[in-house]
């Protein structure tokens, strides 16, 4: 029986799981892989620390998501079906391991955050 998001433990096996898809996908995964090549060991406590911050306001991330992808934007351009693909996989993970309130949360949250950084980012690709 799935249990909803409770507290870090569950924030840190939902991240995980995430970012194991994520770095197999063949649509995004060279993103993060090839790209960006993302040292997981620092990666995955800074994603912990943004989704409990969204979930639960823990106040322990500063960092800056919009900043990060518009600069990842002119590195390699990102397309509408990057982020997509990004909700779907957060979607199928948390549905995979998760059910309340809280999980519910954190898709809504996931959806909304995809669409502003999609809206920032290619906004910005076509003004310059």
């Amino acid at each position: 029986m799935k249990k909803d998001i409770l507290n870090r433990t569950d924030i840190e096996l939902m991240i995980s799981a995430f970012y194991n898809k994520v770095k197999s996908d063949n649509l995004i995964g060279f993103l993060f892989t090839d790209i960006v090549k993302i040292n997981w060991e620092s990666h995955l406590p800074i994603m912990c620390n943004f989704w409990e911050n969204a979930l639960f306001f823990s106040g322990n991330y500063t960092g800056n998501p919009m900043n990060l992808h518009q600069h990842l934007q002119h590195i390699q351009p990102l397309e509408s079906k990057h982020f997509t693909r990004w909700v779907s996989i957060f979607v199928k993970v948390v549905d995979a391991y998760f059910k309340g309130p809280t999980a519910n949360l954190a898709k809504q949250r996931a959806k909304s955050i995809a669409k502003l950084i999609e809206a920032k980012v290619l906004q910005h690709q076509i003004q310059h």
